[in-house]
């Protein structure tokens, strides 16, 4: 008898969440975009904190999906709120016309993880990786008077009218304008050349293939396919950027050949153009080796575009470039861009990562959650075809049929 007040009060609320669930999924459906409703059982978040998102009914989940690669130091955390907290007691926003100390810190903090780049020396800031990567692409073209720009096929860099053209993903792709090439993906899983001795990686596709383990042709094959691109397709081989992500986020976590990112952009950046490093997904320590995905490619390029993580899902954004390029753009403003509540955020952010050690950690997490999915994947070869990442950007390809 004591339960039954107890189960009449829970029967309410479940009835109570359930009404609650469905208005709000009607609201969504009548008067906001689609990515809110990209599940067929829709997940409404009450909270989150550190790993952990729960829903209305209390329900944990545990976040793989980390904001779409952007929660990089855990939700709410208690040093990411003091910050934003300190600075919205101090301002929010004046102009950026006027000289900020949060602007100036950041700038200073973010620098430093540029030391053994030191061309790289001008920070831009705005409010999106998609807007970045526009910002980029103005950049490239305002300074080498070039129109043509190259990327890879199964890529992503944003969703503006600009990085459309750029992106080579079926359900994004637009041709807004010309001048956008795409090279073969150098893919060493679904790829025409690549391998088991071919990624960077604690873990290799199981496809056999003919290069050396101390010497990838799979690699030069793709490079003479990007070759090609440059002596039929673009005029005189001029070139104004090839964008690059360190490894391809939403296409699916695919990781390049090794030597491919470093010999490709040596291509391009010998014809003229310049090589935009698209760290959006692939920056803070997330492979684990480095800090910066390029790094690990031994690669030297002309601007870096950062996002997502800088600010764990504070909307902030920037690139660094060298200040001759940054010059070209002359009068640029942006409105948000070096907001100093996101100065202020993105500042906490890289000391979360240098306290905690998390690009440590995300080496030995990361290895090990790759090492436990290849044992899957050999165990189950007609469900998993291919396990791949570094560090904490790791992918898990399900076939039918390998």
């Amino acid at each position: 008898m004591l339960l039954r007040p107890f189960l009449t009060y829970f029967k309410q609320r479940i009835r109570q969440v359930s009404t609650h669930r469905k208005s709000i999924d009607e609201f969504f459906t009548q008067h906001l975009s689609f990515p809110f409703l990209q599940y067929k059982e829709h997940l409404h978040v009450a909270r989150a904190e550190r790993q952990f998102i729960y829903d209305t009914s209390g329900k944990r989940y545990l976040d793989f999906f980390a904001g779409i690669v952007t929660v990089g130091v855990g939700h709410c955390h208690p040093r990411l709120i003091e910050a934003a907290t300190k600075q919205m007691n101090t301002y929010w926003h004046v102009s950026s016309y006027y000289l900020q100390d949060p602007v100036r810190d950041y700038a200073e903090k973010l620098l430093e993880h540029f030391k053994d780049d030191k061309h790289l020396s001008v920070c831009l800031f705005v409010n999106s990786g998609s807007e970045a990567n526009d910002l980029a692409l103005h950049l490239a073209k305002e300074y080498t008077k070039q129109n043509e720009v190259i990327t890879l096929r199964n890529s992503y860099h944003g969703v503006v009218q600009s990085t459309l053209c750029l992106t080579n993903i079926a359900g994004f792709k637009r041709s807004y304008s010309t001048g956008s090439r795409v090279a073969m993906n150098p893919d060493p899983y679904r790829g025409i050349w690549g391998g088991q001795y071919c990624r960077d990686s604690p873990i290799q596709t199981t496809r056999s293939c003919s290069c050396q383990k101390d010497h990838c042709q799979a690699s030069d094959r793709y490079v003479e396919q990007l070759e090609d691109i440059l002596h039929y397709e673009v005029p005189k081989k001029k070139v104004a950027a090839m964008f690059i992500e360190s490894i391809q986020g939403y296409g699916g976590s695919v990781q390049y050949p090794k030597d491919y990112v470093k010999q490709a952009t040596q291509l391009i950046q010998e014809n003229g153009g310049l090589y935009v490093a698209d760290e959006v997904q692939s920056g803070f320590g997330r492979t684990g080796t480095h800090f910066w995905g390029y790094q690990a490619h031994g690669a030297k390029p002309d601007i870096v575009v950062m996002a997502k993580a800088i600010a764990n899902g504070f909307p902030f954004a920037a690139i660094v470039t060298r200040p001759e390029i940054a010059k070209t753009v002359g009068y640029y403003f942006n409105t948000y861009g070096g907001n100093p509540i996101g100065c202020a955020v993105a500042g906490a952010v890289l000391d979360v990562i240098k306290e905690e050690k998390l690009q440590e950690n995300s080496l030995r997490v990361g290895t090990h959650l790759l090492e436990s999915l290849a044992k899957l994947r050999d165990q189950m070869p007609n469900v998993i075809g291919d396990v791949r990442g570094k560090g904490l950007l790791i992918g898990m390809e399900m076939v039918t049929d390998k």
